[in-house]
């Protein structure tokens, strides 16, 4: 694992860089999740092991740094994002970014809209969060509550129904999901949905099959979005099907192939 320092702080980015000679491929992850949790046997599949793979901790987030400092809203992840990968000089590269990293991912995408040569979006946020959703739910509380009882609440609610997240929820800092929860329910101008809409690359969206029928599968396609379908997975699709042929699809896409 490596680290990338973010700020004057030294505060710290920790990531995985996988080698290959084909375009880089950075992966974003969600909410209370981790690339160095969910990814990696998503970037070990044959179809992607000629590229060179990122995954990174977003700050608040598994083995990076968790200032309570540090405001993680979705435009200042994008920030240092951006400046991790001109570090790396990343000229061209892919993004695959899953649920709330898909708005950061966005937000990288349009500082850099030369250097993407595709994105490909797991099930991820284009439009502020609503009501029914985690990061809605989580966003609408005060700040204190969140992390003085309420998180610690939430970690223990899913350490049985969903302990794949649970897991990785815990390990995050509660101040972090508090604030990018309430970015979420704020929203940005302009949308990531207009940032999806108006990016020169290649643009692909994957649903998980459990996780349809959705309203919006039809609306992307008539933005002439890419849509892929995950079989036998809903939103965690990372984890349910890793060997997943539509991750495989949206990489050839990229390509052109």
């Amino acid at each position: 694992m490596k680290e990338y320092i973010v700020d004057n702080m030294n505060n710290k980015i920790r990531y995985h860089d996988l080698p290959g000679k084909d375009t880089p491929i950075l992966f974003i992850h969600g909410l209370g999740c981790a690339g160095s949790f969910d990814y990696p046997e998503v970037a070990s599949q044959i179809c992607l092991i000629n590229h060179r793979r990122i995954l990174i901790d977003l700050l608040g987030s598994g083995f990076s740094d968790k200032p309570d400092s540090c405001l993680y809203t979705v435009k200042e992840h994008a920030k240092y994002l951006y400046n991790f990968v001109q570090d790396l000089r990343l000229y061209k590269f892919i993004i695959f970014a899953h649920s709330l990293g898909g708005a950061v991912a966005l937000e990288l995408a349009n500082k850099c809209r030369e250097n993407i040569e595709t994105i490909i979006l797991s099930e991820a946020n284009l439009d502020k969060s609503s009501q029914g959703s985690l990061s809605y739910e989580f966003g609408t509380y005060k700040e204190e509550d969140f992390v003085n009882g309420i998180f610690d609440e939430v970690v223990s609610e899913n350490s049985s129904v969903n302990s794949m997240w649970a897991s990785a929820l815990s390990v995050c800092s509660s101040t972090a999901i508090s604030r990018i929860s309430k970015s979420a329910v704020v929203g940005a101008e302009p949308s990531w949905r207009e940032i999806l809409y108006s990016l020169p690359c290649k643009r692909t969206f994957i649903f998980g099959e459990k996780s349809l029928p959705d309203d919006d599968q039809t609306e992307l396609e008539r933005h002439m979005i890419n849509v892929e379908i995950v079989k036998s997975a809903g939103h965690s699709m990372a984890w349910e099907n890793p060997k997943a042929e539509a991750i495989k699809k949206g990489i050839l896409y990229a390509q052109g192939l």
